[in-house]
């Protein structure tokens, strides 16, 4: 009967010297041209010794992970049905939908009880909406549980020709019509903390004394000023970040900008063991809850209000990315073509490349376009998966959605996007206790696609993904083989080919360690590769070229002097420099 009440309610709301002795070696990689050019103040006592290039070129990956929705079939005796097996008897199932059922009801009532603890009305509202949204999505999590189904590979196939759209393709004139009908939202609920930064990731400097955010500004003052428009800019926070946005955003008053930010849901983490919620009162430390990942837009869009004030506002198209992607920028084809095919939802893909076969595609399910993610992939189908012929793109978070379908969506409760369980350990508070080992229920906004009409793909071109999630690729941005033009990152011309791959070690995780190690950037221009692990240290005006390799052996450092040029090189041993 609770569970039967909850079912009604929940359809009424919504909601960063001294010289040693010399240990160096260079491995010349290959037959072509090997440079290597140290000012002659700066050479080392003993010369360079050949050692075999046993170091292979690192890949970076992109990798997420969701569930995808599965039905109830039958396993065949055939072959057609038999690579799903779902092992469970029938009273192993009627177990499970009990603990299931008992979970939920447990669940509710200790959500009931939080609750109760929030007397001002209006936020009591507000958090019993996102409790029933919580709830929605923990009752769902069991029951998906419960099945333990597996995807059935044989539904899968690549994305017809319709459900993706070469970019090359599109209008290409570029009209600005359709601009007033567009508003930017950038995804700004993530901390720099991976990077070692204290505050929102968007206001750590990425290029020229400017933040994500900054660069962000820019791009949208330029839009305006120069096509007489009024583009709203939305940032969508996290509990973590909204008290820092709204001081720093302050800097923007005065700007040809109009800016909104609105909170995404704040929800409790869940007891790994009891499968209770981990905060014990509404407002319980801030360890306790967590942000339930950007497929959370939807819901939070609509219950802050903005949904409605931008829809009041004669906007019709949303233009999500990521804060940290600084290849999101407006592109009128894409905008045009939205409002021409009458898309609902539009998802941004770009080829796929060895450093990107975990990345996420996008499938044809049964007719439908869906996500996929290699977490969802059988192990027997891993290697399939990530064949770039058979799969050749991957998903970039650049998401186009028409606002309208998204009220509908979400007023009509329509929302089930796969679930991604994230489990972590929380450490102990006090010496002696146990660390605390709890899960995550997020959902990811690319999953929503199989939800509007005539959602599709478009493969755009690789300039559009521009991520910054490490020191790696913060040193990428950072170099020459960018300029800056209004906000915006330009790939200079005379680069050939396509970015180089840039791998940096543990000594340079934090962006402290990574702005003394590397004081200013090398010229990269002809680079193709390069990795550095270890303690290195690069000079000033320092150039990298071809494939360049640098080991700093354990417990020693290496010194590149200013005004080295390295060029199809290994580095390895130890090289300090004097300071004369």
């Amino acid at each position: 009967m609770l569970l039967q009440s909850y079912n009604d309610r929940i359809r009424l709301r919504y909601k960063r010297k001294e010289q040693l002795p010399v240990r160096f070696f260079f491995s010349f990689l290959s037959s072509s041209s090997t440079t290597i050019s140290l000012p002659s103040h700066h050479l080392p006592d003993r010369t360079a010794e050949t050692t075999p290039n046993f170091l292979q070129t690192p890949t970076t990956t992109n990798t997420s992970s969701t569930t995808l929705e599965t039905e109830d079939t039958p396993q065949s005796c055939n072959g057609a049905e038999g690579d799903r097996h779902h092992g469970k008897s029938q009273s192993h199932v009627a177990f499970e939908n009990t603990s299931t059922s008992v979970a939920a009801s447990q669940m509710r009532n200790a959500l009931n009880n939080l609750s109760d603890g929030v007397k001002d009305p209006a936020l009591k509202k507000r958090f019993e909406t996102e409790m029933d949204n919580f709830f929605a999505l923990f009752r769902r999590y069991l029951n998906d549980k419960a099945k333990g189904n597996e995807i059935d590979w044989n539904r899968i196939s690549p994305p017809k020709p319709e459900q993706v759209v070469d970019y090359n393709s599109l209008g290409n004139s570029e009209s600005v019509d359709f601009l007033g009908k567009l508003a930017v939202l950038k995804l700004n609920g993530g901390l720099g903390t991976s990077m070692g930064c204290v505050g929102p990731k968007s206001v750590i400097e990425v290029r020229d004394g400017m933040s994500f955010l900054d660069l962000s500004v820019r791009q949208i003052e330029h839009l305006n000023r120069t096509y007489d428009v009024n583009v709203p800019f939305v940032l969508m926070n996290s509990f973590n970040t909204d008290a820092d946005t709204a001081s720093i955003i302050k800097k923007y008053e005065g700007h040809n900008i109009d800016i909104l930010t609105f909170n995404q849901s704040r929800y409790p983490r869940i007891l790994k063991d009891s499968l209770l919620p981990a905060p014990k009162s509404a407002d319980s430390q801030i360890s306790d809850w967590y942000p339930p990942g950007h497929g959370d837009v939807f819901e939070s869009l609509y219950n802050s209000g903005i949904l409605d004030k931008l829809i009041d506002r004669g906007v019709e198209i949303l233009f999500l990315s990521n804060a940290d992607n600084l290849g999101a920028v407006v592109d009128l084809n894409i905008l045009q073509h939205m409002v021409e095919t009458k898309a609902e939802y539009i998802m941004e893909l770009t080829d796929k490349t060895k450093a990107d076969v975990k990345g996420g595609t996008i499938i044809d399910y049964e007719g439908q376009a869906r996500l996929l993610e290699i977490a969802q992939v059988p192990k027997q189908y891993t290697n399939e998966f990530k064949s770039i012929k058979k799969f050749k793109y991957f998903n970039t978070n650049n998401i186009w959605m028409n606002l309208r379908a998204v009220k509908r969506i979400v007023e009509n409760n329509e929302l089930a996007m796969e679930i991604i369980p994230n489990g972590k350990t929380i450490p102990a508070d006090k010496k002696g206790e146990a660390d605390v080992n709890i899960i995550q229920l997020e959902t990811a906004v690319g999953a929503a696609i199989r939800h509007f009409h005539n959602a599709h793909g478009v493969n755009v071109p690789r300039r559009r993904f521009l991520p910054v999630k490490t020191c790696s690729d913060l040193m990428l941005v950072k170099s020459d083989l960018y300029t800056l033009k209004h906000g915006q990152l330009v790939m200079d011309p005379n680069r050939f080919g396509p970015a180089p791959l840039i791998k940096l070690g543990n000594d340079f995780k934090k962006v402290s360690n990574f702005q003394s190690r590397i004081p200013s950037i090398p010229k990269i221009l002809e680079l193709d590769h390069l990795t550095i692990t270890g303690g290195v240290n690069l000079g000033r005006g320092v150039v990298l070229k071809g494939t360049v390799i640098i080991v700093a052996t354990e417990g020693s450092t290496i010194d590149i002097p200013p005004g080295s040029v390295l060029e199809n090189v290994v580095v390895q041993g130890s090289l300090r420099l004097l300071e004369h």
